[in-house]
């Protein structure tokens, strides 16, 4: 267990014996975090403001069951999630747009050319390049996006991504291979333009 996990994992049994002021420490460390996943899903800041505020609200009823058998932040976030979905639900809509921040050097590893950006010609172009790797992550099929988000914007592990989406190792792997090959395939020819 890793020392962020421990202190998690100490706060949370503060919680469990009655500390509601554990639990606040908790929200001030992840708040942050959680604005940023959920507003992946959803648009507007007031409505991820207010779900999630939901979120939290929900893992501190379920924290008596709360076991430790993964990490704090991984049940966090998978709840996070669900109420991020259920909201989207409730109010008739699909996710939209992720407010993620898509460009990713790593995606770009074969274009030194677009690392060092001046003019506006370039940035023009990565601009393109952004808004074609956000369209192909939007169009993923869920199991995909959520690999490659956790991978790429998060900086999770690959054994933390199994934990949050309860699926072995080999399987997170195949899932971001597969994703960062979709948008490879998209971005590939963007790359040889004007160099």
């Amino acid at each position: 267990m890793t020392d962020a996990n421990q202190a998690d994992q100490q706060l949370v049994e503060r919680v469990q014996a009655g500390d509601k002021r554990a639990f606040d420490m908790l929200v001030i460390k992840y708040q942050h975090r959680m604005l940023g996943l959920v507003g992946s899903y959803i648009k507007d800041f007031q409505e991820t403001q207010d779900v999630v505020q939901e979120a939290f609200v929900k893992a501190y009823r379920a924290i008596e069951r709360f076991r430790g058998d993964s990490s704090f932040y991984t049940w966090l976030y998978r709840i996070a999630v669900n109420t991020a979905k259920n909201h989207l639900i409730a109010k008739g809509r699909r996710p939209k747009e992720s407010d993620v921040d898509v460009y990713d050097v790593e995606f770009l590893e074969d274009a030194p050319s677009l690392i060092a950006i001046d003019s506006p010609e370039k940035n023009l172009h990565r601009n393109e390049v952004e808004q074609v790797i956000h369209d192909v992550i939007k169009k993923l099929p869920d199991e995909l996006r959520t690999a490659v988000m956790l991978r790429e914007f998060d900086g999770l592990s690959y054994e933390e991504i199994s934990e949050v989406m309860e699926c072995p190792v080999g399987t997170v792997r195949s899932r971001i291979f597969r994703a960062r090959e979709a948008i490879d395939k998209e971005i590939e020819p963007l790359l040889h333009i004007d160099k």
